[in-house]
Protein backbone atom coordinates (compact mmCIF):
# COMPACT_ATOMS: atom_id res chain seq x y z
CA UNK A 1 0.00 0.00 0.00
CA UNK A 2 1.18 3.47 -1.07
CA UNK A 3 1.77 5.56 2.03
CA UNK A 4 0.97 9.48 1.28
CA UNK A 5 1.61 10.46 4.50
CA UNK A 6 4.15 13.51 4.89
CA UNK A 7 7.18 12.09 5.71
CA UNK A 8 10.39 14.51 7.11
CA UNK A 9 13.06 15.64 4.80
CA UNK A 10 16.66 15.47 4.74
CA UNK A 11 16.08 19.04 5.28
CA UNK A 12 13.49 18.83 8.10
CA UNK A 13 15.87 16.00 10.44
CA UNK A 14 18.62 18.39 9.86
CA UNK A 15 16.59 21.41 11.56
CA UNK A 16 15.06 19.26 14.18
CA UNK A 17 18.46 18.49 15.53
CA UNK A 18 19.69 21.86 15.49
CA UNK A 19 16.90 22.73 16.67
CA UNK A 20 16.52 20.34 19.61
CA UNK A 21 20.68 21.31 20.60
CA UNK A 22 19.63 25.05 20.52
CA UNK A 23 16.90 24.75 22.79
CA UNK A 24 18.19 22.10 25.21
CA UNK A 25 21.47 24.60 25.48
CA UNK A 26 18.77 27.45 26.14
CA UNK A 27 17.15 25.04 28.90
CA UNK A 28 20.45 25.32 30.50
CA UNK A 29 21.10 29.21 31.06
CA UNK A 30 19.35 30.43 34.36
CA UNK A 31 16.79 32.61 34.07
CA UNK A 32 17.25 36.54 34.46
CA UNK A 33 17.49 37.99 38.18
CA UNK A 34 16.82 41.40 37.43
CA UNK A 35 15.02 43.88 35.53
CA UNK A 36 17.48 44.65 31.74
CA UNK A 37 17.37 48.14 30.92
CA UNK A 38 16.63 47.49 27.24
CA UNK A 39 13.34 46.51 28.51
CA UNK A 40 11.97 49.00 30.57
CA UNK A 41 10.35 50.93 27.65
CA UNK A 42 7.86 47.81 26.81
CA UNK A 43 4.38 49.66 26.89
CA UNK A 44 3.04 46.99 29.80
CA UNK A 45 4.31 47.50 33.35
CA UNK A 46 2.90 43.60 34.10
CA UNK A 47 4.39 41.87 31.62
CA UNK A 48 7.59 43.34 32.57
CA UNK A 49 6.94 42.08 36.20
CA UNK A 50 6.38 39.01 34.72
CA UNK A 51 9.52 38.93 33.34
CA UNK A 52 11.59 40.12 36.47
CA UNK A 53 10.32 37.20 38.15
CA UNK A 54 10.76 34.42 35.56
CA UNK A 55 7.24 33.76 35.37
CA UNK A 56 6.49 30.34 33.57
CA UNK A 57 5.00 31.65 30.09
CA UNK A 58 1.71 30.50 28.52
CA UNK A 59 1.96 27.11 26.72
CA UNK A 60 3.61 27.13 23.66
CA UNK A 61 5.47 30.21 24.28
CA UNK A 62 8.88 30.08 25.34
CA UNK A 63 11.89 30.64 22.09
CA UNK A 64 11.52 27.55 19.70
CA UNK A 65 14.36 26.88 18.23
CA UNK A 66 13.90 29.36 14.80
CA UNK A 67 13.36 32.79 17.41
CA UNK A 68 16.58 31.13 18.93
CA UNK A 69 18.65 31.03 15.73
CA UNK A 70 17.16 34.72 14.90
CA UNK A 71 18.31 36.30 18.14
CA UNK A 72 22.22 34.36 17.12
CA UNK A 73 21.61 36.08 13.76
CA UNK A 74 21.13 39.03 15.07
CA UNK A 75 24.57 39.01 17.16
CA UNK A 76 26.52 37.99 14.61
CA UNK A 77 25.29 40.65 12.25
CA UNK A 78 26.44 43.59 15.20
CA UNK A 79 29.95 41.91 14.99
CA UNK A 80 29.97 42.78 11.67
CA UNK A 81 28.77 46.33 12.31
CA UNK A 82 31.64 46.71 14.99
CA UNK A 83 34.28 45.44 12.59
CA UNK A 84 32.80 48.02 9.77
CA UNK A 85 32.98 50.72 11.66
CA UNK A 86 36.45 49.76 12.95
CA UNK A 87 37.35 49.77 9.32
CA UNK A 88 35.75 52.97 8.84
CA UNK A 89 37.38 54.58 11.87
CA UNK A 90 35.45 54.96 14.63
CA UNK A 91 37.54 54.28 17.99
CA UNK A 92 34.73 51.69 19.21
CA UNK A 93 35.13 49.93 22.13
CA UNK A 94 33.09 46.78 22.57
CA UNK A 95 34.79 45.30 25.82
CA UNK A 96 36.07 46.63 29.04
CA UNK A 97 39.62 47.72 28.00
CA UNK A 98 38.67 46.33 24.58
CA UNK A 99 39.99 43.59 24.97
CA UNK A 100 38.65 39.84 24.61
CA UNK A 101 38.18 38.99 28.01
CA UNK A 102 37.26 42.29 29.37
CA UNK A 103 33.56 41.95 29.37
CA UNK A 104 30.84 44.19 28.20
CA UNK A 105 30.85 47.68 29.78
CA UNK A 106 27.52 48.24 31.75
CA UNK A 107 25.99 49.44 34.79
CA UNK A 108 24.01 47.97 37.98
CA UNK A 109 21.65 49.61 40.35
CA UNK A 110 19.24 49.55 42.56
CA UNK A 111 21.01 46.45 44.47
CA UNK A 112 21.77 45.09 40.96
CA UNK A 113 18.54 44.60 40.42
CA UNK A 114 17.75 46.73 37.47
CA UNK A 115 21.32 46.31 34.72
CA UNK A 116 22.08 46.78 31.36
CA UNK A 117 25.21 46.00 28.98
CA UNK A 118 26.09 48.52 26.56
CA UNK A 119 26.78 47.67 22.80
CA UNK A 120 29.73 49.88 22.47
CA UNK A 121 31.12 53.27 23.43
CA UNK A 122 32.88 55.24 20.48
CA UNK A 123 36.09 56.90 21.75
CA UNK A 124 36.59 58.32 18.38
CA UNK A 125 35.23 58.96 15.44
CA UNK A 126 36.74 59.40 11.43
CA UNK A 127 38.24 62.64 11.01
CA UNK A 128 36.52 65.69 9.69
CA UNK A 129 33.30 64.02 11.49
CA UNK A 130 33.51 66.26 14.53
CA UNK A 131 31.85 63.45 16.85
CA UNK A 132 31.13 64.08 19.98
CA UNK A 133 32.71 61.35 22.25
CA UNK A 134 32.55 59.48 24.12
CA UNK A 135 29.26 58.00 23.06
CA UNK A 136 27.41 55.43 23.69
CA UNK A 137 26.42 53.06 20.30
CA UNK A 138 23.13 50.75 20.34
CA UNK A 139 23.19 48.54 17.46
CA UNK A 140 19.70 46.57 16.35
CA UNK A 141 18.65 44.26 13.43
CA UNK A 142 15.25 44.05 11.72
CA UNK A 143 13.33 43.55 9.14
CA UNK A 144 13.19 45.77 6.02
CA UNK A 145 9.89 47.20 6.88
CA UNK A 146 10.68 47.97 10.22
CA UNK A 147 13.96 49.16 9.05
CA UNK A 148 12.03 51.40 6.57
CA UNK A 149 9.91 53.18 9.56
CA UNK A 150 13.35 53.90 11.09
CA UNK A 151 15.38 55.58 8.57
CA UNK A 152 11.75 57.94 8.02
CA UNK A 153 10.82 58.28 11.34
CA UNK A 154 13.51 57.86 13.42
CA UNK A 155 14.64 55.63 16.12
CA UNK A 156 12.77 57.70 18.79
CA UNK A 157 9.44 57.69 17.32
CA UNK A 158 9.39 54.41 15.74
CA UNK A 159 11.19 52.15 17.99
CA UNK A 160 10.28 53.82 21.30
CA UNK A 161 11.56 50.86 22.92
CA UNK A 162 14.78 51.58 21.97
CA UNK A 163 14.50 55.09 22.33
CA UNK A 164 14.57 54.45 26.07
CA UNK A 165 16.84 52.33 26.32
CA UNK A 166 19.39 54.71 25.04
CA UNK A 167 18.26 57.29 27.67
CA UNK A 168 18.48 54.91 30.24
CA UNK A 169 22.37 53.74 29.13
CA UNK A 170 23.17 57.22 28.87
CA UNK A 171 22.05 57.86 32.06
CA UNK A 172 23.62 55.48 33.98
CA UNK A 173 26.80 54.97 32.15
CA UNK A 174 27.74 58.99 33.41
CA UNK A 175 29.00 57.22 36.67
CA UNK A 176 31.42 55.21 35.03
CA UNK A 177 31.92 56.98 31.39
CA UNK A 178 31.94 61.01 31.96
CA UNK A 179 30.66 62.64 29.36
CA UNK A 180 28.58 59.87 27.82
CA UNK A 181 25.56 61.67 28.40
CA UNK A 182 26.68 64.95 26.84
CA UNK A 183 27.52 63.31 23.56
CA UNK A 184 24.17 62.19 21.36
CA UNK A 185 24.32 58.63 20.68
CA UNK A 186 25.02 56.84 17.61
CA UNK A 187 22.24 54.19 17.05
CA UNK A 188 22.40 51.69 14.24
CA UNK A 189 19.92 49.97 12.08
CA UNK A 190 20.81 46.85 10.28
CA UNK A 191 18.30 45.90 7.54
CA UNK A 192 18.09 42.02 7.91
CA UNK A 193 17.08 41.70 4.47
CA UNK A 194 18.96 43.75 2.44
CA UNK A 195 22.20 44.40 4.74
CA UNK A 196 21.19 48.32 4.12
CA UNK A 197 22.72 50.41 7.07
CA UNK A 198 21.15 53.18 8.93
CA UNK A 199 23.26 55.44 11.30
CA UNK A 200 21.29 58.40 13.72
CA UNK A 201 22.49 60.27 16.11
CA UNK A 202 20.17 60.81 18.99
CA UNK A 203 20.58 63.02 22.08
CA UNK A 204 20.05 62.82 25.40
CA UNK A 205 16.51 62.60 26.60
CA UNK A 206 17.03 63.54 30.89
CA UNK A 207 12.76 63.41 31.10
CA UNK A 208 12.62 59.79 28.92
CA UNK A 209 15.54 58.73 31.69
CA UNK A 210 14.16 59.66 34.68
CA UNK A 211 10.75 58.39 33.44
CA UNK A 212 12.56 54.80 32.63
CA UNK A 213 14.20 54.93 36.13
CA UNK A 214 11.25 55.88 38.09
CA UNK A 215 9.08 52.93 36.00
CA UNK A 216 12.11 50.31 37.06
CA UNK A 217 11.92 50.98 40.91
CA UNK A 218 7.83 50.99 40.76
CA UNK A 219 8.00 47.85 39.43
CA UNK A 220 10.45 46.71 42.07
CA UNK A 221 8.73 48.00 44.72
CA UNK A 222 5.01 46.68 43.35
CA UNK A 223 6.60 43.10 43.26
CA UNK A 224 8.02 42.88 46.99
CA UNK A 225 4.90 44.42 47.84
CA UNK A 226 3.17 41.54 46.13
CA UNK A 227 1.14 43.41 44.22
CA UNK A 228 0.40 43.36 40.47
CA UNK A 229 0.62 46.32 38.48
CA UNK A 230 -2.30 47.09 35.77
CA UNK A 231 -2.40 45.95 32.22
CA UNK A 232 -1.53 47.92 29.42
CA UNK A 233 -4.73 47.34 27.93
CA UNK A 234 -8.54 46.83 29.01
CA UNK A 235 -9.15 43.78 26.53
CA UNK A 236 -6.92 40.73 25.41
CA UNK A 237 -7.44 41.48 21.67
CA UNK A 238 -5.37 44.85 22.13
CA UNK A 239 -2.34 44.36 20.26
CA UNK A 240 0.34 43.80 23.06
CA UNK A 241 -1.89 41.44 24.68
CA UNK A 242 -1.91 39.25 21.75
CA UNK A 243 1.61 39.02 21.05
CA UNK A 244 2.50 38.85 24.30
CA UNK A 245 3.53 35.33 25.98
CA UNK A 246 1.65 35.43 29.02
CA UNK A 247 -1.50 36.70 27.79
CA UNK A 248 -3.65 33.80 29.08
CA UNK A 249 -2.04 34.04 32.32
CA UNK A 250 -2.86 38.23 32.67
CA UNK A 251 -6.27 37.73 31.67
CA UNK A 252 -6.97 35.15 33.91
CA UNK A 253 -5.74 37.14 36.58
CA UNK A 254 -7.75 39.95 38.82
CA UNK A 255 -7.60 43.04 37.09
Amino acid sequence: MLDYNHRPSFADRVNAAIDRALTADQATRPPRDYLGGSRLGHACERALQFEFTATPKDEGQDFSGQSLRIFAIGHALEDLAVAWLRGAGFDLYTRKGNRPDGGQSGFSVAGGRIRGHVDGIIAAGPEGFGLAVPALWECKTMNAKNWRACVKDGVTKSKPVYAAQIALYQAYMEATVPGISAAPALFTAINKDTAELHHEQVAFDADLAQRMSDRGVRILQATDAGELLPRVATTPDFFECRFCPWSERCWGLPA
